[in-house]
């Protein structure tokens, strides 16, 4: 679609035979825009890594805008002024069955649904909708896609033990419900790059050949990325040019982590596809965020119950077993690595954000992010109090930068009715929620 005015429209798209790449905003857009006088466009991403952390290495030291970040949040620093750590919260609807439960009770305010249980008792739990689905309801209205989901390490079901069979499937795979359905965590970046930018059978063409066989998703846009180009300013053509060279790059990283997919667990090959797989999907959210593909993502950094081994941190032991540390001060002070890394890598996320402009600000100006964690201390699996952050602009609407200590065991639930209502939700509550909390 092109508009043949002085100006384009925001939802201006580059179609091919079986691909649409959807636009950044440009100044050429502006005019259009200016006459609606809309108000920035809040983007919002719930980012979760499993197995808790050691909290007296992630709580900041001292309250307000001057507290100490912790070491394992320490590499967010350099983005304090727009990261505020939330100490104080519990989440009653985890415990239970462990990790069987533990992901997907984390942004829903409201117990799993047992099996049997009457859907009447559904629908007044509100049809058991995330905190991310009641945000794509509203910011996904105008968007190509709702939201998305992805996942760095292949999620799976749990056995529950004693609870085998009690709870519905889904909530150890997922962080994503709408209408009590489990949202899939899509783990293969070509799956998630496609859905971005292919459509239809040549989505499905594309997984089906050898990314040797591949052409890339752009030479299906080359005529319409030219006409574009020459109808553009200077500023505007180099930021296509760009914008197309960083999906250009993505493709080709792409094709690369498709091939040690399904190299055999612990195996070098393995740890070394997780790594990239867990940075790649990062800058894919934020091309999504970028061209207003969506405005809501939802991502688990690794699986619960996680196998992976962390050897570039030198640590060899698997993720999940570690968590167990039993006190012990040399696998606590392994595990802090890996979780200082998963926060290092998320980092590098919050940076990207902030360098991609969006209108007078920057995507990190306009982005609602919730990262962290449904367990507290791995060891003791226990769910108080959270490991949580809150980053990012919020489009002016979060307070941004420093240490907030709510009340004592405050519900979860008030937190994520706080963080959608600051994405511009008009939700009256949140799963058993009591409240706001203030200072967020």
């Amino acid at each position: 679609m092109f508009i043949f005015k002085k100006h384009l429209d925001r939802r201006t798209f580059l179609q091919g035979m079986g691909a649409t790449v959807a636009l950044p905003l440009l100044d050429a857009m502006r005019p259009a825009l200016a006459a609606a006088a809309p108000r920035p466009v809040p983007r919002m991403a719930c980012v979760y890594f499993p197995h808790g952390a050691v909290m007296d290495r992630w709580t900041a030291v001292g309250e307000g805008s001057h507290a100490a970040f912790g070491e394992i949040l320490e590499p967010l620093t350099p983005f304090r002024d727009r990261v505020t750590i939330v100490s104080g919260i519990e989440n009653t609807h985890a415990y239970g069955p462990v990790h069987a439960i533990t992901p997907g009770t984390w942004l829903s305010g409201l117990p799993p649904h047992r099996q049997g249980e009457p859907e009447e008792r559904l629908s007044r739990a509100g049809d058991w909708t995330t905190a991310d689905q009641l945000a794509a309801d509203h910011l996904g209205r105008e968007t190509l896609l709702p939201s998305i989901e992805a996942a760095a390490e292949e999620p799976k079901e749990i056995g529950t033990g004693p609870w085998e069979g009690r709870y519905d499937k889904g909530f150890a795979a997922t962080i994503s419900f709408r209408a009590a359905a489990p949202r899939e965590m899509s783990v293969s970046p070509r799956r998630l790059f496609d859905r971005l930018f292919a459509r239809g059978a040549v989505s499905d063409a594309r997984v089906a050949v050898g990314p040797r066989s591949r052409s890339s998703i752009l030479d299906r846009v080359a005529a319409p990325a030219a006409d574009l180009s020459r109808r553009l300013g200077v500023r505007d053509r180099a930021t296509v040019r760009e914008y197309l060279d960083d999906i250009r790059d993505v493709e080709r990283r792409v094709d690369r982590a498709e091939a040690p997919m399904l190299a055999a667990p612990r195996s070098p090959l393995a740890e070394q596809a997780f790594t990239e797989r867990l940075s790649l999907m990062f800058d894919l959210i934020a091309l999504a965020f970028r061209a207003d593909i969506t405005r809501v993502a939802s991502f688990m950094m690794a699986a619960e119950t996680s196998a992976m081994t962390y050897s570039h941190l030198g640590v060899p032991d698997q993720f999940h077993p570690l968590s167990h540390h039993q006190n012990d001060p040399e696998k606590i002070d392994a595990l802090v690595r890996i979780q200082r890394y998963h926060t290092s890598v998320f980092a590098g996320f919050v940076q990207t954000l902030a360098e991609l402009p969006d209108g007078d600000g920057s995507l990190l100006d306009r982005s609602l992010i919730l990262y962290g964690s449904n367990m507290s201390d791995s060891y003791r699996h226990d769910h108080y109090p959270l490991p949580l952050a809150v980053v990012g602009g919020g489009c002016g609407a979060l307070c941004g930068g420093g240490h907030v200590r709510v009340e004592d065991r405050t519900p979860l639930s008030n937190l994520l009715l706080t963080l959608v209502r600051r994405a511009g939700v008009p939700a009256a509550s949140l799963g058993d929620s009591t409240g706001e909390c203030a200072g967020i």
